[in-house]
């Protein structure tokens, strides 16, 4: 460094900034003040990208709008954000220039941890299906054939919009799920009979293989089974893919059939057996999950469940929200319809459980008008018990929704990369 000057300049992304030479020495900022240290070119080049030794200037090829944020930081002690300007972006200018998070304000700090949340979760989502993407040419040449033949096999599988075989086995897949929820749905029809005398309960839950409907049930199940086990061996990781929620459910799904048709083999018609058919109806009707097959093909439905998976905490601050309301409600209605000496005591209110389902009607203003108080307190406690209601379920309600707009946003950038390259598949 040039000791023999007085001052020091500082070109940061093209904004020059002049300091004295006892200010670079106390500089709050880390790397400038190592600046003072420096005895060799080699030890400035580490600090800085480039110097003029004539001029005594320093060039730092960084944001230059960020800098200024940051040397108001330094003059007033308030650092925050630039406007319009990514938080990640800056808290890389902010590390650089040798400042911690801590010392960014309250409100900022927040909205890094969230942005810092979202992106790790959706880089953790994305990490898979980039890897394949990020191969070079020379790569992609130097692997087996046949780990090429499973990757194409596996994104045709996981993801519809990766290629238009995938985009077709996508529709395929979705018919089938139509047509077994319409088989599920037509079979508790109560005019849904055998040409045989069975009573209609009897034949709800103990059709036929060999009828139409448990025909086309069997082949929507030997479609979902064949999928999944398809998907199963094609995938890079068998035990993350078993931790799946989509794929747990999937086996939900088909699991209860095979089990309904060894039970049902296995029964008969015995009459001793009606413990057994109860079982055979509760595993009937857990081929409901098969809706949720929807969600891979549908990005509302994935948005969803993202959205769930990133709000469990204001999920779960509603639920209390709710609770709460409902035992100081639930108490004292009861205590003003029943539990006071009155003449006309209001009997739908006789215990605090049965005043909680009045609460929770109330406070959501679904209001079925099974029970309603008749008491003038009541009836002031049940006014106050709709306002909260409405208050407490509006709090949590902005948190998700923001949340819920932030994850279609990302699905659908998701879907748009991959909607480029099946345009590039089509046109090659």
């Amino acid at each position: 460094m040039n000791f023999s000057r007085d001052s020091f300049t500082l070109n940061v992304g093209g904004v020059r900034y002049s300091f004295s030479q006892k200010v670079i020495k106390d500089f709050p900022l880390h790397r400038v003040s190592r600046l003072h240290g420096c005895s060799s070119e080699q030890d400035v080049l580490e600090v800085c990208d480039d110097y003029d030794q004539e001029r005594n200037e320093y060039f730092f090829d960084r944001h230059s709008e960020a800098f200024g944020f940051i040397l108001m930081y330094v003059k007033y002690g308030k650092l925050r954000f630039v406007p319009q300007m990514c938080e990640l972006s800056f808290y890389n200018e902010m590390i650089y220039w040798g400042l911690e998070r801590s010392q960014l304000e309250y409100c900022c700090q927040r909205r890094l941890d969230e942005r810092m949340s979202d992106t790790y979760t959706y880089m953790s989502d994305e990490s898979k299906p980039d890897e394949s993407c990020n191969l070079n040419d020379e790569q992609q040449h130097q692997e087996p054939e046949e780990k090429k033949w499973l990757e194409r096999m596996r994104m045709t599988f996981e993801e519809p919009t990766s290629s238009l075989a995938a985009q077709i086995l996508a529709v395929v897949s979705i018919i089938f799920v139509i047509v077994s929820m319409v088989v599920l749905f037509a079979s508790t029809l109560p005019d849904w009979k055998t040409a045989e005398n069975h009573s209609v309960e009897e034949h709800r839950h103990k059709a036929s293989l060999w009828e139409p409907s448990g025909i086309i049930e069997a082949i929507c199940i030997g479609w979902f089974t064949a999928e999944c086990i398809v998907r199963f061996i094609v995938s890079k990781d068998k035990c993350e893919f078993v931790k799946r929620p989509l794929n747990i459910i999937d086996l939900l799904a088909i699991t209860p059939y095979y089990v309904s048709v060894f039970m049902t083999i296995f029964t008969g018609e015995n009459p001793q057996l009606q413990r057994a058919g109860v079982t055979l109806r509760v595993l009937r009707m857990m081929r409901i999950f098969w809706v949720i097959k929807l969600a891979r093909h549908f990005i509302g439905l994935q948005t969803l469940g993202l959205t769930l998976k990133r709000c469990y905490r204001e999920m779960v601050m509603l639920l209390v929200f709710i609770c709460v309301a409902m035992a100081i409600f639930g108490a004292l209605s009861q205590l003003l319809e029943h539990g006071l000496d009155l003449e006309a005591k209001n009997e739908d209110y006789s215990s605090i459980p049965a005043a909680c389902w009045w609460v929770i009607i109330s406070m959501t203003t679904v209001g079925y008008g099974d029970m309603y108080p008749i008491s003038v307190p009541g009836r002031i406690l049940g006014g106050v018990c709709v306002v909260s209601g409405i208050v407490l379920l509006a709090l949590p309600i902005t948190f998700i929704y923001h949340s819920f707009v932030q994850c279609y946003h990302e699905l659908k950038f998701k879907s748009a990369r991959y909607g480029r390259s099946l345009s590039n598949e089509f046109l090659n």
